[in-house]
């Protein structure tokens, strides 16, 4: 009876934790929610949402505006968040080489990991020349719509590409939609070292991207170089800063471990 009873709680642990994740999912976009749109996103009882939420609540994990009665994440995420990235290998070995760069070309600088079918932005850094991007650390970027996100995907084998992207998703007209392009463009890529991306996932600007290898050489992660078109021309400055971004590179997967050769 007792292993019953365990059993009984045990699952119904599971599933109150799995829901609290569930709505903190709900808030990656930045956008400050109230109990009923939860709800309605994740599929969740309105009174389990607002007694998860209070749970969440008094632990610092969300915080509520009284004004409005809007939930937004909480404080207590931050030293968390700060504690999961300075223990991140990347993120330690690429950081003061990001922050440089972005401080010597004036120049937006981004670096990012792979995650599922996703990359995740580990940090970025703008420099004088790249207006404000609202790029934010742990936010979630297409891989075929981005040159830091083809610069990961030129390092994988078609069926691990095709795996993770079966849907060319456009963001703007310019984004590629098409597999065969697609490819043709990784290809090109992974014979240069680099990748580059002119507005197809945000109008206005360009970027060129290297991957990041770890100590076995598979590609983990990727920093990218990015601004406006009219500075990040890639009908003039594509070959210098493709050397850039692939040197850049190449220091962080040193870092990591990887003493392989260097990009072309």
């Amino acid at each position: 009876m007792a292993y019953g009873v365990g059993m009984a709680v045990d699952k119904s642990t599971n599933q109150s934790v799995e829901k609290a994740l569930a709505l903190l999912e709900c808030f990656q976009d930045g956008r400050a929610r109230r109990v009923g749109e939860l709800a309605e996103d994740t599929g969740i009882g309105q009174s389990t949402v607002s007694r998860l939420l209070a749970t969440l609540e008094s632990a610092g994990i969300v915080e509520r505006d009284p004004s409005s009665s809007l939930y937004f994440l909480g404080s207590e995420l931050l030293t968390l968040a700060g504690v999961a990235i300075n223990r991140q290998p990347v993120h330690r070995a690429a950081r003061m080489i990001a922050q440089q760069l972005a401080a010597r070309l004036e120049l937006g600088v981004n670096v990012a990991i792979l995650r599922g079918a996703e990359l995740v932005y580990l940090c970025n850094f703008e420099g004088r020349l790249s207006p404000k991007s609202h790029t934010l650390m742990g936010e979630r970027v297409p891989l075929h719509a981005t040159s830091i996100g083809k610069a990961v995907l030129s390092g994988m084998s078609p069926a691990e590409r095709d795996a993770i992207t079966p849907r060319l998703r456009a963001y703007t007209t310019e984004t590629i939609t098409n597999r065969r392009d697609l490819v043709r463009e990784l290809s090109l890529a992974a014979r240069e070292g680099y990748a580059t991306e002119i507005e197809e996932f945000v109008l206005g600007r360009a970027s060129v991207a290297a991957p990041i290898r770890d100590r076995n050489g598979v590609v983990v992660a990727a920093i990218s170089i990015s601004g406006p078109r009219t500075v990040v021309d890639l009908d003039t400055r594509r070959g210098e800063l493709g050397r850039i971004a692939v040197e850049a590179a190449d220091r962080i997967s040193t870092g990591l471990g990887f003493h392989g050769p260097a990009g072309p």
